[in-house]
């Protein structure tokens, strides 16, 4: 397949009158669409307008879909407990499944074709499934919590390993290894020493498999943790084995200089997720401190209860604004470091290799943006409208490792309707009120 347009093969590299030849689940050339059309005659050519690698989503909650619009104008630890942490422990298999098929979903039409994939603690197993199914690709697990953990969520150290071991002995490098797996304690309020320093052992025992959990998020959560340890929480998780180069931390946003030299002299990844953070008022991370430190910096939506929406585009744009108006200087977080946070940082966040950019012998992941509205009029830097003025609405065409997952804006590898029908029939039927009770007996 040929796909032309306006080509914007990575933050530097933007091919006006271009095309990418698709080649099973590869990209085999990148160039001007009339040399590559007349270079490969046989290929069927697919026109849009703007062509861009697919985005990645460094840190989503997919299973929290249901939540969406359910917990407003909280703060992180009462969003937690009074709300996010109760619906997920009544959620049975199916209802798990339809939850991560809606995330992905929304994936699929808003352009993230790779995601860090924080799931809960039960039935992790139907949201691989549905990941493998629907053509995503993600780095995906289940999470663990053995403390401070309400009824249906709260696991034995020894059980909720033992489940990991077995998910990622099913999952890491399933479907043609576009489905990965990350080792996922929540974070140290709800895990103990036992299952976080386990945790790093797992990780370790097998190759590949990463490590994702919170850090830093909220100042609440820093305290329960000093508490706790005696540590501020990122010497305390680097104490118990989280971090290195093979560790993605969501959100740190109250991070002492200690712990910035930390993360740089560890290699441990950060994904900022600027909406929720703002939402949930949680505070400002240190984005450009970090990205001058050498720090790998991904992008993330986090979960539709704390920001409503997957859209990564919202992300691009809440993140650099938030960061020019933090650092009262319009320079810094262009375009282009946005648009690298949000695919080859967050690729080499999540461990996937030649992936976030059109490139001859990368990954085949693209996505095809309308430029056929009045916010694209005129449209004089396709990279500024890209992360400035786009939507998620916008993308009317996802692949994946070579394979459509979505054309003239129907997606073509599930029954969206469906999918959306199912998830406002059991979000009308949540019963939350005991999940809640017993989530009080144990918030911090």
């Amino acid at each position: 397949m040929i796909i032309s347009g306006t080509v914007i093969a990575d933050s530097s590299t933007i091919i006006h009158d271009g095309a990418v030849v698709v080649d099973g689940d590869e990209i085999v050339a990148v160039g001007e669409r009339t040399d590559v059309v007349d270079t490969y005659p046989a290929h069927d050519e697919r026109r849009l307008d703007l062509v861009a690698p697919g985005l990645v989503g460094g840190h989503i909650h997919s299973v929290q879909s249901l939540g969406r619009g359910l917990a407003e104008d909280c703060e992180l630890l009462d969003w937690l407990f009074d709300y996010v942490l109760p619906m997920e422990a009544t959620l049975n298999a199916e209802e798990m499944e339809v939850a991560a098929k809606l995330g992905y979903l929304e994936l699929i039409e808003t352009g993230t074709t790779t995601a860090i994939d924080h799931l809960s603690v039960a039935h992790a197993d139907r949201a691989f499934e549905a990941a493998g199914e629907m053509g995503v690709r993600g780095l995906l697990g289940k999470v663990l919590m053995d403390r401070r953990s309400p009824e249906g969520l709260l696991e034995g150290t020894d059980e909720g390993l033992a489940e990991t071991e077995r998910l990622i002995r099913r999952y890491h490098g399933s479907f043609d290894d576009r489905i990965r797996y990350a080792v996922t304690p929540r974070f140290a309020v709800s895990c103990t020493e036992a299952c976080l320093r386990r945790s790093r052992e797992l990780a370790d025992a097998y190759d590949g498999v990463r490590i994702h959990t919170h850090a830093s998020e909220n100042e609440g959560e820093i305290e329960t943790v000093q508490s706790d340890t005696g540590m501020r929480n990122i010497h305390w998780l680097d104490e118990v084995g989280l971090t290195g180069e093979d560790v993605v931390l969501a959100h740190c946003v109250w991070t002492d200089e200690s712990e910035r030299e930390l993360l740089a002299e560890t290699g441990t990844h950060v994904t900022h997720c600027p909406s929720s953070n703002m939402k949930l008022a949680s505070g400002i991370a240190p984005v450009v401190d970090y990205l001058d430190r050498g720090i790998n910096v991904a992008l993330g939506n986090d979960g539709p209860p704390s920001n409503n929406t997957l859209d990564p585009f919202t992300e691009m744009k809440q993140a650099s604004t938030l960061q020019k108006v933090d650092n009262l200087d319009p320079t810094v977080t262009p375009a282009r470091t946005i648009f690298e946070m949000a695919t080859v940082n967050g690729a080499t966040a999540a461990g996937f290799d030649r992936l976030g950019a059109l490139r001859p012998g990368w990954r085949a992941d693209i996505i095809g943006i309308s430029t056929d509205t009045t916010r694209a009029t005129p449209l004089y830097h396709p990279l500024s409208h890209l992360v400035f003025a786009a939507r998620g609405e916008d993308v009317e065409f996802t692949m994946v490792d070579g394979e459509v997952l979505m054309d003239d804006g129907e997606v073509t590898v599930a029954d969206a309707d469906g999918i959306r029908q199912r998830a406002s029939e059991i979000a009308d039927s949540l019963d939350l009120e005991a999940a809640r009770e017993s989530a009080q007996e144990v918030k911090p």
